[in-house]
């Protein structure tokens, strides 16, 4: 049977934040309330080896909007995300992240943006990270913004809203959720950049420091650069057969 189409899916990948979903859900609610009746939250399991997985299977005894999908085992963000995104049925879809830094009081905005725009992304305009973690980030997209020539301030931002066809035409690789904005432009979509809030992590510490990500941005960005120069550009039409 073909599933049931929807109109919002929210996609949330999870990696060891037992403590954080029981938050995030009760905010999701919220908003949920006040978007689309008609919607799934696409839960992703990379890998946990906590609790999270036993808090989402709690929900869908109760609640049928939620679907989980589990990795076999851990293997980033960028397969959780891809593995989500492969799995909506919205004609909408919003992404953000599990550890309550994202704030989902500002869906509706990203939302709000769609009738002009083919996707919305955020912008974390008043960064709650260790300093050093803020230090990095903004050389990060000073030297993404000169290289892929685009003005996204903060192309790693989880909090993004998009029609599906931008979803269906996202290259996945490893490392492809640090520049979604870039590769939706190079695939001719029209990307808006909202000012959203950004919080203080809560629970645990982040999967992700300058260390273990400064050479990967590296090595990605150059990637989405060849992308970007080897992009096919052509004018074409059919021709009628000549009388």
């Amino acid at each position: 049977m073909k599933p049931e189409a929807v109109e919002l899916s929210i996609v949330l990948p999870v990696f060891n934040e037992a403590q954080s979903l029981p938050v995030l859900w009760e905010e999701l609610q919220a908003v949920l309330k006040t978007v689309e009746d008609s919607a799934e939250v696409i839960v992703v399991d990379d890998g946990s080896t906590d609790t999270s997985v036993d808090f989402v299977r709690l929900l869908q005894v109760t609640d049928s909007r939620v679907r989980l999908i589990r990795l076999a085992q851990n293997r980033g963000l960028s397969s959780a995300l891809a593995a989500g995104l492969r799995a909506v049925r919205g004609r909408i879809v919003v992404t953000l992240d599990s550890d309550l830094q994202s704030d989902p009081r500002d869906i509706p905005l990203l939302l709000a943006q769609l009738d002009r725009w083919d996707a919305a992304c955020g912008w974390r305009q008043a960064r709650r990270d260790p300093w050093l973690k803020r230090i990095s980030s903004r050389i990060a997209n000073r030297v993404r913004a000169a290289v892929l020539g685009d003005q996204v301030r903060d192309s790693a931002c989880s909090l993004r809203a998009m029609h599906r066809r931008c979803v269906d035409g996202l290259q996945f690789f490893d490392g492809f959720h640090r520049s979604v904005p870039a590769l939706l432009r190079q695939a001719g979509h029209r990307v808006i950049v909202v000012p959203v809030n950004h919080r203080p992590r809560r629970f645990g510490v982040s999967h992700y420091g300058v260390r273990n990500r400064a050479w990967r941005g590296v090595v990605d960005m150059f990637g989405v650069r060849w992308l970007q120069a080897r992009r096919l550009r052509y004018e074409a039409r059919e021709e009628p057969p000549e009388a």
